[in-house]
């Protein structure tokens, strides 16, 4: 398979995104790769595509697997499997915010609480750790408000999550 030139943009530039994230490029890249791509894709020709090496291919995709955004496919006629991304853009994006979640606000708010219960029972006096406590309780009381928001939206049915965002746009225009 060759890239046109708009694909070829796309891969890059998601390889660049998701480096920035803190995803490997190659994973970001595949991702790109099999999501514009309009048939699966086997890992052999992944890698010929990428020109990367086979295991960062095998690798990557086990990792985009276990985030559930790339399945397996069979091809009739072929043995190999062949690899395709969600083609639904909301459920993709959604499935990435949940990871991203887990990964790191989950642990950030288990730290804060951990530090915050530890600074309670300390009830030392000094003034910077007065500062550091009440730094910690505004920092922790609005990540777990982001987190019970965020728990709240994922609840809503998928249109009404879907409603919200359009809305919230046209609320942000409103209130400008």
């Amino acid at each position: 398979m060759k890239l046109t030139a708009a694909q070829e943009k796309l891969v890059l530039h998601w390889g660049e995104m998701g480096a920035r994230w803190g995803i490997s490029r190659t994973v970001a890249q595949i991702h790109a790769l099999l999501y514009f791509s309009p048939k699966p894709m086997a890992a052999d020709e992944i890698t010929e595509v990428l020109q990367v090496a086979r295991s960062h291919v095998s690798n990557s995709i086990k990792e985009l697997q276990n985030w559930g955004v790339v399945g397996v496919v069979h091809v009739m006629g072929d043995r190999r499997d062949h690899f395709q991304a969600l083609k639904d853009v909301w459920q993709t994006f959604e499935i990435l915010l949940d990871e991203r979640k887990r990964r790191e606000i989950d642990p950030t708010i288990k730290v804060l609480r951990e530090t915050a219960a530890i600074m309670a029972e300390q009830k030392t006096a000094g003034e910077a750790d007065a500062y550091t406590q009440e730094r910690l309780g505004e920092l922790l009381s609005f990540m777990e408000n982001v987190d019970a928001w965020y728990g709240e939206v994922r609840r809503l049915p998928r249109a009404a999550r879907v409603k919200l965002v359009t809305l919230g746009a046209k609320l942000s225009q409103f209130l400008r």
